[in-house]
């Protein structure tokens, strides 16, 4: 954790900012829930028990600094929230989500579904694709099974 604490810190100070202790608070708690995609109420509250003098602004302000940096992604799935994510260097792009409709359950696709569409966008537009995001919006086999004419009203 420490050594992606200070790539996150030299982030930062390479676009003339500072890892103040809020900003380190609220990339710990990414950090620590890195399986979740959570909101920015959600660090917030995470936050507040290990900096209670920090503000939900200063956790907004924070979060959108880290998006622009594209230290974090900035998501929505649909429900209005939005959503962040942090950032690995084992993928080069980001991975992909399967989203419920029903129950709002997300899951995770760590593969690169898209390279060979990369490569053909390249070859035949020139066109060199930085980044991506691939999301599903369905019914998990969960809430399937539980309502298993669903679908069909679909």
């Amino acid at each position: 954790m420490e050594a992606r604490i200070e790539k996150i810190k030299q982030q930062l100070q390479s676009q003339g900012y500072k890892l103040t202790p809020q900003r380190e608070a609220t990339v710990r708690v990414l950090l620590e829930n890195e399986e979740d995609h959570l909101s920015a109420e959600d660090v917030f509250m995470l936050v507040k028990d290990k900096a209670p003098e920090i503000g939900l602004a200063t956790v907004y302000r924070t979060l959108e600094l880290l998006s622009e940096m594209h230290v974090v992604e900035k998501m929505n799935f649909g429900d209005g929230v939005a959503r962040y994510d942090l950032r690995t260097d084992s993928n080069k792009h980001h991975h992909h989500h399967l989203i419920c409709v029903k129950c709002g359950s997300m899951t995770e696709i760590m593969e690169d579904w898209l390279g060979p569409l990369e490569e053909r966008l390249e070859r035949d537009y020139g066109f060199t694709v930085l980044d991506h995001r691939l999301d599903f919006q369905g019914i998990c086999s969960k809430c399937q099974s539980n309502s298993p004419n669903e679908t069909d009203k679909e």
